[in-house]
C-alpha cells in the first residue's frame, strides 16, 4: 500500500479545505504535514464524536497519548487498534488508523509530531472531563491553545526543520488561537447541543468576534514572515477562509458557502 496516496484520499475526505494546501507542499514536508495534520484530526474525531460519552472519551484519548510517547522503536500499530477497539464499530477510519498516520512522518521530525499530537490528546482528554466548559478568559485561552495554538507551534517546528524558517512562536499561538475562534463561532450550535460551553460567562458573540480578530492579526504577522511559496500557501489558506467567514457571521451568516470557499482558495492559490 502506498501510506502517502491513502493519506491523502483520506484528508481529501476529511477536508477539501486542507487537503489543497497540502496537497502542493514538496516531498518530505508534504508527508510531515500531512501526517500530523492526520494525527491531530484522528483525536479531533473522537474528542467531538457525538454517541461517546465524556468518560469514553477521556480514557480513549490518554490510551493514545501514552501509546505516542512510546515512541516509533516500541509503538506497533496493533497497540492503536487494540486501545480503540472497544468502539472501532463507531470510529471512523482516520481515527482507528492513527498509527499509519503516525509512521507516516520523516524520522527526523517525526517525534516532534507524536510529542504534538500526545499532548493535544491529553489535553482533549482533561476539557472531556471539564465537559468544555469555559467560565472565564482565562479558560479559553486554554482551551485554544490546547486545540489549536499548539498547532502553530508545530507548524514554526516543522517550517523551521524543513528550511530552516524562523517564525515568531507568540504569532504562531495567535495563528492557531484565531483560526480555533472562528469555528467556535461557526459550531456554536451543534457545540451547546452536544454541552459544551466555549464562551466565557457574559461573553457576547461581539466580544468572541473581538477575539478572533486580536489573534487572527497576529496570524496576519505571522503569515507575512514566511517567504513565498508552498509554505506560504499552507498557511494563507485557512487563514484567509478564517477572516472571511469572520465576516460573514459578524453580518449575520452562518458561514461561507462552498462556491465562496473555492474561490478564495483559487485566488490564494493563483
Amino acid at each position: 500500500m502506498n501510506i502517502r496516496k491513502d493519506a491523502l484520499e483520506v484528508l481529501k475526505e476529511t477536508s477539501r479545505t486542507f487537503y489543497i494546501p497540502i496537497s502542493r507542499l514538496p516531498s518530505g514536508l508534504q508527508e510531515a504535514v500531512a501526517s500530523a495534520y492526520l494525527c491531530m484530526r484522528a483525536i479531533d474525531e473522537i474528542e467531538d464524536h457525538p454517541n461517546l460519552d465524556n468518560a469514553i472519551k477521556s480514557d480513549l484519548l490518554q490510551k493514545v497519548s501514552v501509546i505516542l510517547q512510546s515512541g516509533r522503536d516500541s509503538f506497533a500499530l496493533n497497540s492503536f487498534t487494540q486501545a480503540l477497539s472497544t468502539h472501532d464499530h463507531v470510529l471512523p477510519e482516520v481515527s482507528l488508523r492513527i498509527g499509519e498516520w503516525a509512521m507516516m512522518a520523516p524520522p527526523s521530525i517525526a517525534p516532534r509530531v507524536w510529542d504534538a499530537t500526545a499532548a493535544m490528546s491529553d489535553r482533549m482528554a482533561y476539557w472531556a472531563n471539564r465537559n468544555w466548559q469555559i467560565h472565564t478568559e482565562i479558560d479559553l485561552d486554554g482551551y485554544t491553545f490546547s486545540v489549536a495554538g499548539a498547532v502553530g507551534l508545530l507548524l514554526s517546528d516543522l517550517w523551521a526543520w524543513y528550511d530552516g524558517t524562523k517564525t515568531n512562536r507568540i504569532q504562531a499561538i495567535g495563528y492557531g488561537r484565531g483560526l480555533q475562534t472562528v469555528n467556535i463561532l461557526r459550531n456554536r450550535p451543534e457545540d451547546l447541543l452536544r454541552g459544551a460551553d466555549l464562551v466565557p460567562d457574559g461573553w457576547t458573540k461581539e466580544d468572541l468576534i473581538a477575539y478572533a480578530r486580536r489573534n487572527l492579526a497576529l496570524g496576519d504577522t505571522y503569515t507575512k514572515a514566511l517567504s513565498r511559496g508552498a509554505v506560504l500557501d499552507f498557511c494563507q489558506i485557512p487563514l484567509t477562509l478564517a477572516h472571511a467567514t469572520l465576516e460573514a457571521i459578524a453580518h449575520g451568516a452562518d458561514k461561507l458557502t462552498r462556491s465562496n470557499v473555492m474561490a478564495l482558495i483559487e485566488r490564494v492559490c493563483s
